[in-house]
């Protein structure tokens, strides 16, 4: 459906409007959805009728769910066109060695899907397009004069998930636009960061068109690679994401990327409780230990050990939080400036460290730093006694410790204090130091990122500068998943008797119900109405099924178009319609013949 986007109506009459009967297109509605299907959108979309499950996590979209996937997909195109980006389209299909330099085959793992063709030739079918675009870009770009460049696709992407679960929200196929852009500098005209800003906006333009509640939040990049990141979660109860939020400044984060607000710490001691070890053997789980030692986790420490990413120097890192908190591996690689992994178990082993069971008394090891989040300082503690099935208790760090310990003022030594944890709720607000965060749940649906040189040097893309000389090419990546926004507007938007489609992207914006199709007036008076919307540009969907009227209203609840006009013989005997907008209370209201377009458009282009 196109939208006139001079005024973000939902309609438009530079199109004439669809008009599909219902008993000649494919609606196999459901009263009841599979045992499987737990969440709302994989049960309510296959009761309307929108898909049909193949196999596991493949679908089929039927005809409604196809509407619903083309309106989307075609505001995504619009806004996309609209940034300057330019649409092409790439292979599903990946050679394996296109991976090679950026060992992204390993990143997957097994998420990757992987097949060999008839000659023995490995590939792997496309999460996202990087390396193939960046392969691309290469050998059609060979001057600083062709850049900038942005160029996006909308294509089936494969993840091979283990247990693909929740319908369209976590399937082994699924449909993405990905966009990449190509740039020479970050800052200034045609650089990096003004790309990212317009495809930034574009994304806000993209949810709000689409009549989507949604936030945006900052995100560690992941798997793909790169530094500022930027997610747009759909705002939802059932969502799988929790987003933390300042409610004074509107700051808004995810859980991997949030920061806390500055917390008071001191390593003042607890008393003089002595150091006690403690035999705990099959309890690898905090759980278990605060049980058998008859304290709480709030009162342990957990020590995570990291490993540097290259290079020799300060090979280990270990992460300390309360035991009631996780570690944040991307704030441990913040605070210690370099590159960091979870540890190899059989190397740490052999450095000395007992994984499960290690003490922030292992920092007294060579090459080896200790990070100690502010919550984890007062007091005493039960942490790891650095050795295998053994913890102690009366653990002080001024005294176990002493003098290596750093001071507020004197921070950068083997020891420091740094923000290392997940944030949750009620902690500080990093922006405004009166408030709380809080917690809200989402679907992500859109992610953006500043990818920098990663993929670039990895395929040894570099072009001629103006000054002759080579130069290493700078990247963002844009992805929106367009099956997946679906099926989250489904988890926003719906009640206990079906969906509750926004306006611009309901697979039709009118349903005109026919009470009796073989009465010649029914059948005259909605070819009449389907007609007027049409020329209006509205989408109809007339149900002139030879069902009964309970089965008819409910099913057009269930499939979720905006607006619902009934044709019945009381009405017409007024010259009037049933008007009843989804998600009214109640029967619907008479609306004499004449008004009843305008009436209908007035609430197309108000929803």
């Amino acid at each position: 459906m196109s939208t006139d986007t001079s005024t973000n109506s939902p309609i438009t009459t530079r199109r004439r409007g669809t008009i599909q009967r219902w008993s000649e297109t494919l609606i196999p509605t459901l009263r009841e959805a599979p045992a499987e299907a737990v969440n709302p959108s994989h049960r309510l979309m296959l009761r309307a009728g929108c898909i049909r499950q193949v196999g596991a996590g493949v679908y089929d979209f039927l005809p409604l769910g196809m509407r619903v996937l083309q309106k989307v997909s075609q505001i995504v195109r619009e806004e996309m066109d609209a940034a300057g980006s330019a649409e092409m389209l790439m292979p599903a299909i990946v050679p394996v060695e296109l991976y090679s330099g950026t060992k992204r085959d390993v990143e997957y793992g097994d998420l990757l899907f992987k097949l060999t063709d008839r000659h023995g030739r490995d590939a792997a079918l496309g999460p996202t397009h990087e390396e193939t675009v960046t392969e691309m870009a290469k050998g059609s770009v060979t001057s600083y004069k062709q850049l900038p460049l942005n160029v996006y696709q909308i294509q089936t992407k494969f993840r091979d998930e283990f247990r693909p679960r929740a319908g369209l929200l976590r399937g082994r196929e699924f449909l993405m636009k990905d966009a990449y852009s190509f740039h020479l500098d970050i800052e200034g005209n045609g650089g990096l960061n003004e790309t990212y800003d317009r495809m930034y906006q574009a994304y806000v333009n993209v949810f709000t068109r689409c009549g989507l509640d949604f936030t945006v939040v900052e995100a560690e990049a992941g798997p793909i690679g790169g530094s500022a990141s930027h997610e747009f979660m759909v705002n939802a109860d059932t969502g799988e994401d929790t987003i933390l939020v300042c409610p004074a400044t509107g700051y808004a984060a995810n859980v991997e990327k949030c920061e806390i607000g500055e917390r008071d710490w001191a390593f003042a001691g607890g008393g003089d409780q002595p150091l006690e070890k403690h035999h705990t053997p099959g309890m690898p789980g905090i759980e278990l230990v605060v049980e058998h030692l008859g304290i709480t986790a709030d009162r342990m420490l957990k020590t995570i050990v990291f490993q540097k990413v290259g290079g020799t120097k300060c090979k280990w890192v270990l992460a300390t939080v309360r035991g009631d908190h996780d570690v944040n591996e991307g704030k441990v690689r913040d605070a210690v400036g370099f590159q960091v992994t979870i540890a190899n178990e059989k190397e740490a082993k052999e450095a000395g460290f007992a994984i499960g069971y290690v003490s922030p008394k292992m920092a007294s090891q060579d090459d080896t730093l200790l990070l100690i989040d502010p919550d984890a300082t007062a007091g005493t503690w039960a942490t790891g006694a650095d050795e295998k099935d053994h913890h102690v208790t009366g653990f002080d760090w001024a005294r176990d410790l002493g003098a290596d310990l750093p001071t507020k003022d004197q921070q950068g030594g083997k020891i420091r204090v740094a923000d290392i944890r997940n944030a949750e709720a009620g902690d500080p607000s990093p922006r405004d130091a009166s408030a709380k965060l809080e917690a809200k749940r989402g679907i992500e649906v859109g992610h953006i990122f500043k990818l920098g040189t990663k993929y670039a040097e990895a395929f040894d893309f570099s072009v001629l500068n103006e000054q002759q000389k080579k130069q290493t090419v700078i990247m963002g990546c844009y992805g929106i998943g367009v099956s997946r926004t679906v099926a989250a507007t489904v988890e926003m938007s719906h009640d206990d008797s079906g969906i509750i489609w926004p306006v611009p992207i309901a697979p039709y914006h009118v349903v005109i119900t026919v009470m009796d199709p073989d009465k010649p007036e029914h059948a005259s008076v909605a070819e009449d109405l389907s007609e007027k919307l049409a020329d209006n540009g509205v989408d109809v969907l007339v149900d002139d099924r030879k069902e009964r009227p309970g089965v008819k209203f409910k099913d057009a609840d269930l499939i979720g178009i905006p607006v619902r006009l009934t044709i019945g013989d009381k009405a017409l005997e007024q010259d009037s319609v049933e008007f009843k907008l989804r998600g009214e209370e109640g029967k619907g209201r008479l609306v004499e013949m004449p008004h009843v377009v305008q009436e209908a458009l007035s609430k197309l282009v108000g929803g």
